[in-house]
């Protein structure tokens, strides 16, 4: 089945980053499962495929993974969601260090791959690099040669994202920002900062 331009177009624009969920809406590990196959026909830079992912879904194992997160740099006064509202299961995706010591674009193609699956089953995530490595590893008794690299926060949206064009100033302010009816508005440069023109 092809999914035409528009389509593709629409998908994008509506794959938000989610900070708030709806908690108590549990992410079978099934439904992980997956996403996480999808990753298996994504690009690979050398087709080495070394990035794998360990599932959490468990709610006590989900307690323990939340605490090692940093969430929303431009929040200073926000220390992430509240009880209720906390990402419902987790896929933290890890290096396999016996494949390499880093994975080229692999890391980015397979959690855009699976940040559009999930929007296909109605589910929002957070993609977070700021966390306690050492600490998530030891929670989730990876082995030594695993390196995580990011963890995906995911469950049902209880919040809503609004995409704001700028104004085309280079120096415009790119930085997120949320409203006080709590809508989360992320500013995205217009079409015409992006293409450069040939000298």
């Amino acid at each position: 089945m092809k999914i035409d331009f528009q389509s593709l177009r629409r998908m994008i624009i509506e794959d938000r980053t989610v900070r708030r969920f709806q908690e108590s809406r549990r992410v079978p590990r099934e439904t992980l499962k997956d996403l996480v196959e999808l990753t298996r026909y994504c690009h690979s830079g050398r087709n080495a495929q070394p990035l794998k992912y360990m599932a959490v879904c468990d709610e006590e194992m989900c307690g323990k993974v939340f605490p090692t997160l940093k969430w929303a740099g431009y929040f200073k006064d926000w220390d992430g969601p509240e009880a209720g509202e906390r990402p419902a299961a987790y896929l933290i995706q890890c290096l396999d260090t016996k494949y390499g010591q880093e994975c080229l674009c692999d890391d980015g193609l397979q959690l855009e791959a699976i940040s559009l699956g999930m929007q296909t089953l109605g589910l929002g995530g957070c993609i977070i690099k700021a966390f306690n490595a050492p600490l998530l590893a030891e929670i989730l008794n990876l082995d030594e040669r695993m390196k995580p690299r990011y963890v995906l926060a995911i469950g049902y949206p209880a919040e809503k994202v609004s995409i704001e064009d700028m104004d085309g100033d280079e120096d415009a302010d790119f930085k997120y920002y949320r409203t006080a009816d709590e809508v989360h508005h992320v500013p995205k440069r217009q079409l015409s900062e992006l293409l450069l023109d040939i000298r």
